[in-house]
């Protein structure tokens, strides 16, 4: 154990680490945000030989968080490594038109870092961006960070109870801990459509938005539907000569109550905190609640799509166009949209919904089904994510050189979303089931984070080699979760990113966030294997 890591646990500086998500606790120094953040310099930690107490693989909102609460807890011996040349995750990689985040700003944040100065209730993403780049500033990160580390191979070394996290270069980074919070939406991908490499204008993704591409007077076609094609297509609208919108299934739609946040208070915030803290506690209750319209069918549900459907009423009125957006399934089956403008956007002179499925792309458009060819300039492509349903990212080998892909092949499982059993002393931010379909994803990585620093705090304060989540309790939580999952909406029969091609349900989590934040609350030892006599770093 490093002698830094022994002075702190023996101070007591890792005494209060729960993370208090729900209640939205704020311990921390509340200052004020700049319009725009100064970016993290590109320094690193020290060589590769170090073994690290911890490494954290990815600078989101995960690995950040993760980094911050390392820190309070007196442990400083770790590093995060980040693919990119910069901190953000994917807040720094969807900087498409339009942007922005569905869930109000302020729950949107982590509790223990408020920002009294939001812009408006929704903020965009170069906002939230800022405030990532102040929270490095703020917790002082920029040590701990090392950029351009494109991770491509993860394994445990079983005699050594380390982790070894090679990248695409070729080196090689020990940890004892080992914290994976790249993010479940991190590898964006074009989808599998045929003659998509025959097309010979500009395809452009969601993901990785060219800047430098003028879709100004251009024919631009947008493939996909859900929560960042209704950002892009009232964007795209204002500015090209034609949209072509391709439309697979409808959404349910509901109103977005946006609005610029007035002075006063971002000025009462900052002078008076607790205004802030129930603000977000209004709004976390207000969201707990939604879980009864989006998760279970109940009489929240039905009235959830009456409000969906009113909206549609009010600014479609075109009882044909009506028809085709409406959904044929259950609010909440898929991901719920929040949006003032997609409807009004599709309706405008210049706009097309096509609702005929997608036959394949040739040279010069999109072919559908019909047999028509539309000619385009551009493809925007919101759509295509590589998510770890039945697979990881990179390679992860555990103890006696098990593969994590091949156990998660017919969807994947966890212990509490965050440890895997054969994987001991890794941990996951947003694991297998720890999905949120009503609440802040923030509320549930605040006790994903807090979960981690415990065991952490345990594997090193009691210097062992590895610390495993037991088989039988890894299945008998899977067991519960699968059994509350066949009566949510998730499971009633339509066809969504949350589900395996064979319908199993490895992303959601089957209940409140309150639910999720009393099972994280405390570390069971009981359903872990506790091995002695790790090595020293």
């Amino acid at each position: 154990m490093s002698t830094e890591t022994t002075r702190a646990l023996k101070s007591g500086g890792a005494a209060n680490t729960t993370v208090d998500a729900v209640k939205g606790s704020t311990s921390v120094k509340r200052s004020s945000l700049k319009a725009a953040a100064e970016k993290p310099t590109r320094t690193g930690a020290s060589t590769p030989d170090k073994t690290y107490d911890t490494l954290i693989v990815g600078a989101g909102f995960g690995g950040l968080g993760s980094a911050i609460k390392l820190k309070e807890a007196g442990l400083s011996n770790f590093l995060v490594l980040e693919r990119a040349a910069d901190v953000g995750g994917t807040w720094r990689d969807n900087q498409y038109p339009g942007a922005a985040c569905d869930i109000p700003s302020n729950l949107y944040s982590f509790s223990f870092a408020p920002n009294p100065n939001w812009g408006s209730s929704y903020s965009g993403a170069k906002e939230i961006m800022a405030y990532i780049h102040h929270l490095v500033e703020e917790f002082g990160l920029n040590r701990f960070l090392k950029f351009n580390q494109n991770v491509a191979d993860v394994r445990l070394n079983d005699e050594e109870g380390v982790w070894y996290v090679t990248t695409s270069e070729g080196v090689i980074w020990k940890g004892r801990t080992l914290v994976m919070a790249s993010g479940a939406l991190a590898n964006a991908s074009f989808p599998k459509i045929p003659g998509i490499e025959t097309f010979k204008g500009k395809k452009i993704h969601s993901a990785q938005w060219d800047h430098n591409y003028d879709l100004k007077g251009k024919r631009v076609a947008v493939i996909g539907t859900g929560a960042s094609a209704i950002q892009i297509i009232p964007e795209l609208v204002k500015k090209v000569d034609k949209l072509k919108v391709f439309q697979r299934t409808p959404a349910w739609v509901m109103p977005r109550l946006d609005f610029k946040r007035p002075e006063w208070t971002k000025k009462l915030f900052a002078a008076v905190p607790g205004t802030q803290m129930l603000t977000r506690e209004g709004l976390f209750w207000a969201h707990e609640a939604m879980a009864l319209a989006l998760i279970w069918d109940s009489p929240m549900r039905k009235l959830a799509q009456r409000l969906s459907y009113q909206m549609l009423k009010l600014q479609v009125k075109d009882t044909w166009m009506r028809r085709q957006l409406k959904p044929d399934f259950k609010i909440g089956c898929k991901r719920v949209l929040v949006s003032n403008e997609y409807y009004p956007a599709l309706q405008a002179t210049n706009a097309e919904l096509i609702t005929w499925p997608i036959a394949g792309i040739c040279e010069t458009g999109v072919r559908s089904s019909d047999g028509l060819i539309h000619q385009v300039d551009a493809i925007v492509f919101a759509t295509g994510f590589d998510i770890p349903k039945s697979g990881t990212p990179y390679p992860i080998r555990g103890v006696g050189g098990r593969v994590l892909a091949q156990e998660w092949s017919k969807g994947a499982q966890a212990y509490k979303s965050v440890n895997i059993s054969g994987y001991p002393n890794l941990f996951m931010l947003f694991g297998p089931n720890s999905g949120p379909g009503h609440n802040s994803a923030l509320v549930y990585m605040e006790q994903q984070i807090g979960y981690t620093v415990k065991a952490v705090q345990k594997i090193l304060g009691e210097d062992l080699k590895m610390l495993d989540v037991k088989p039988e309790a890894q299945a008998d939580y899977n067991s519960s979760i699968q059994k509350r999952l066949a009566k949510t909406n998730w499971n009633s029969g339509c066809k969504s990113w949350y589900l395996t091609e064979d319908g199993f349900n490895a992303t959601m989590y089957p209940g409140f966030a309150t639910q999720y934040a009393a099972q994280m609350a405390t570390l069971n030892v009981g359903d872990y294997k506790a091995v002695k006599a790790a090595v020293s770093a």
